[in-house]
């Protein structure tokens, strides 16, 4: 049971409070823009500031619009930095394994030795790729994973494929800001070479998208798309 109290001053509120056992104290400053939460003890210190403390990564995979000038992007753009390191590594690779091995590094997930990735590969983050068992990438293909790329197992992706979850506001002056929504390729799907899979589609289960094709909305199980933008060519 937590018991607290309030004390007020001239432009905030303090809550004082602590738990039965005593392990945690805390302390809630309300001001009018801004909410702290610390917690002494043994528990970590947190910080909230309109929700822009929240753990950053967990908010790209959720989804919308993340501004560029978010005061947690810096943990982001460390990231970034550490998979371009580690990208010169994996595109020197001398063979499969080693492909895989650089590639679990960049994903922070092993690969399964089911799944074969030709060099060059490219992804501007890494760590929100899931690739699952025998899937098979041929060379030149670019993840663009901020908000999630999810790869189920059988999948067959061409040369020169373009996953991409990051847009950007139409808005002129929001622009720099990403618009983040999450791709997934359901199991046994197949991508032409050179397609390009936009932010939020699903590539349903069994379905072909066909060489070149731009898809902007999700494919359904069992079909064959084509063009652009891609539309329903037939049924499997």
């Amino acid at each position: 049971m937590i018991h607290r109290q309030r004390l007020k001053t001239s432009n905030c509120e303090i809550h004082q409070g602590n738990c039965k056992n005593g392990f945690i104290k805390f302390y809630i400053i309300t001001l009018p823009s801004i909410t702290k939460l610390f917690q002494m003890g043994n528990i970590e210190i947190a910080g909230l500031q309109n929700k822009n403390d929240v753990n950053i990564f967990k908010r790209l995979l959720a989804g919308g619009i993340i501004r560029h000038d978010d005061p947690i992007m810096p943990e982001v753009w460390k990231v970034v930095s550490e998979t371009i390191r580690l990208s010169a590594a994996l595109n020197t690779a001398a063979g499969i394994d080693e492909v895989r091995e650089r590639l679990g590094e960049i994903t922070g997930n092993m690969i399964d030795r089911s799944t074969t990735i030709f060099i060059p590969f490219y992804t501007n983050f890494g760590k929100h790729t899931r690739i699952g068992k025998n899937v098979f990438i041929n060379h030149a293909c670019s993840f663009l994973d901020l908000g999630g790329i999810t790869i189920e197992d059988e999948v067959l992706i061409g040369p020169r494929v373009n996953l991409v979850t990051e847009n950007h506001p139409l808005d002129p002056m929001q622009r720099k800001s990403l618009n983040l929504k999450s791709i997934l390729i359901k199991r046994n799907a197949w991508i032409g070479a050179a397609a390009t899979i936009l932010p939020g589609v699903t590539i349903g289960e069994n379905s072909i998208v066909a060489a070149g094709a731009v898809v902007n909305a999700d494919v359904p199980d069992n079909t064959i798309v084509g063009g652009v933008p891609a539309k329903l060519l037939r049924s499997l």
